[in-house]
């Protein structure tokens, strides 16, 4: 196959690592002392990358306070989440965006807020949706119906699990296999990540009505896996294999190949460090490249990383043992921070920008942008 031909091209730049916090800030250096790689094979490790080109991009909407969270409904319209706003609007391409309602209790604070969102796969029958957010004392998740006009709030499906000013988690995501999977942050508390009873610095997996799914590793647990600092990107490749972002904090943020009731090693190891017990990321970049956050699978097959740090869109393809080749980067400081890529029934991507938070503001943001993929050769 011949190498893709983009558009446009853009001029990469290294960047030198430093400290990376929940939501690419600066974070003090750990108490404990973690393991991580101080070299690793060329091809795990990024800080820069070679120049490539621009793909041709089309804005869906602007001027958005604080977009979090997107997915799709059946007819290819979108529900995006506001954070601070607690507020859910239905994105139609070609028309303004509008509100559908606001979720109660919802208390943002630092990182917290209204966060992801997911449609249920039965939603032609059963309507329902489910977000997470960040309540008075805890982070939450609720189920809802939407009748295409307004959402009707539920009941709260999975509570507990800790907040804090940073590390909330909060991305939602159907598997193939139609449960709920949810990803949660360590809440700044570090040690609940190794602790199999804490539903912090996990991915869990549940049902419509928040009950662990059956087949979970962990008998009557909702864990799928832990050893997490902060996932905020989880999504699957044409074979099932699914694959989630973490932010790391000094030294390496992670591309994961998640395995239930496996340990992915927070806050012992950050990165490769090559330990017992603990899995490898499948490729790390400084976290001055990244502080990485929502993921999709492209139509070509590849998996594509938000950066809110970084201000990028990574491309990272993936070969047939479902192993990280090398990464490019994309649109490199053309939209700032993006917070979320999410794969589109057309097979573009919609990503959302995330300056308003963190960020410096450009023209129009926060954005709504859909991006189309090369087609393969």
């Amino acid at each position: 196959m011949r190498k893709r031909v983009w558009s446009t091209l853009l001029i990469v730049v290294a960047l030198t690592g430093c400290a990376g916090g929940g939501d690419g800030v600066t974070v003090p250096t750990a108490s404990v002392p973690l393991q991580s790689s101080t070299s690793a094979p060329s091809s795990t490790i990024t800080t820069s990358a070679p120049a490539t080109s621009a793909p041709a991009t089309e804005t869906i909407a602007t001027g958005l306070p604080l977009p979090w969270g997107l997915a799709f409904l059946p007819d290819g319209t979108a529900l995006v989440t506001l954070r601070d706003k607690g507020e859910v609007l239905h994105i139609t391409e070609g028309a303004a965006p509008a509100s559908v309602g606001r979720i109660p209790g919802v208390v943002p604070t630092g990182e917290g807020g209204l966060l992801g969102i997911a449609v249920s796969p039965a939603f032609a029958s059963d309507r329902t949706v489910f977000a997470y957010f960040t309540a008075a004392n805890d982070n939450r998740v609720i189920r809802m119906t939407f009748d295409g006009t307004a959402l009707s709030p539920g009941r709260v499906i999975v509570q507990g699990i800790a907040k804090a000013g940073n590390h909330d988690g909060g991305r939602l995501a159907f598997g193939p296999d139609g449960y709920l999977y949810i990803s949660t942050g360590d809440a700044g508390l570090r040690d609940p990540a190794q602790d199999k009873r804490s539903l912090n610095g996990k991915i869990l997996r549940v049902t419509a009505d928040g009950a662990p799914a059956p087949g979970n590793p962990f008998p009557g647990s909702r864990v799928w896996s832990l050893g997490h600092r902060n996932v905020q990107g989880m999504a699957w490749d044409k074979a099932g294999t699914m694959y989630a972002s973490e932010f790391g904090q000094n030294t390496w943020d992670e591309l994961n190949r998640i395995e239930p009731g496996r340990n992915y090693g927070w806050p012992v190891v950050e990165g490769i460090a090559h330990r017992s017990g603990f899995v490898d990321p499948i490729h790390q970049w400084p976290t001055a490249d990244a502080s990485p956050s929502g993921i999709a699978v492209g139509a070509d097959g590849a998996i594509y990383m938000a950066a809110l740090r970084g201000e990028s869109l990574w491309r990272i393809p993936l070969n047939a043992n479902g192993n990280a080749g090398t990464p490019e980067r994309l649109l490199q400081g053309t939209y700032g921070r993006l917070r979320t890529v999410v794969s589109a029934p057309d097979g573009r991507l919609w990503l959302a920008s995330s300056n308003t938070f963190r960020g410096t503001l450009r023209p129009g943001d926060d954005k709504i942008l859909a991006l189309r993929l090369p087609v393969k050769d």
